[in-house]
């Protein structure tokens, strides 16, 4: 090292207390303790997803079966199918059954799938979108507990915070027309209210 530089980085040591190496690094350990989001793709199938990542294609697959595996338990029910489609608009709902209950729920309409923090997994979170003008979550993406994610657009990068990603609960119960709507103003209301099965929240 120059005798000129040396010089630089002994005043510039002096200054801030401690070697310039040591404060680079605790800056960047700083930056990466702070991040909280992750960056994630929606896309509506597999396919979609291998498309864009072919060398993620088992990741792709796997993402996409889990997602639909929690959407089957954790997406919003409704007794009535028109109640379903009051939220998420017509021909976007399918049945569902459970302990003899017919019941409707909405359709995945696509999963998120990104590198988690941890580096080793993969983002299977099912995402949710209303086709009814009326509703708050027309041309949105959101989680089954009705966190928005913002608009919807497949492919797009978006950063998401851990609330986006966290396990939900299984729904056990049904909510009416409407529900979804007003229960994701509160974002933690499935917790309460457990029982009534008409409830405005809908988590087990």
């Amino acid at each position: 090292m120059k005798r000129s530089k040396r010089q630089l980085l002994s005043r510039m040591a002096d200054r801030i207390g401690k070697p310039v190496g040591a404060a680079i690094a605790g800056s960047v350990l700083l930056s990466a303790c702070g991040q909280s989001d992750t960056e994630v793709q929606v896309y509506q199938s597999q396919d979609d997803c291998s498309n864009s990542h072919p060398e993620l294609a088992e990741q792709c697959r796997a993402a996409y079966q889990q997602a639909l595996a929690e959407s089957a338990e954790t997406a919003p029910k409704y007794d009535q199918r028109q109640d379903c489609e009051a939220d998420f608009g017509g021909g976007s709902c399918t049945p569902y059954q459970y302990q003899g209950n017919n019941w409707f729920m909405p359709a995945m309409a696509g999963f998120m799938f990104g590198r988690l923090l941890d580096g080793n997994r993969y983002s299977h979170t099912p995402v949710y979108s209303s086709r009814n003008p009326y509703s708050p979550y027309y041309g949105q993406w959101s989680t089954a507990n009705g966190h928005r994610l913002g608009k919807a657009s497949y492919g797009k990068r978006m950063s998401v915070g851990k609330e986006a990603l966290a396990p939900k609960p299984k729904v056990t119960r049904t909510i009416s027309r409407g529900g979804f709507g007003s229960t994701a103003q509160a974002k933690s209301s499935w917790k309460s209210n457990k029982s009534s099965s008409r409830s405005r929240g809908w988590g087990g």
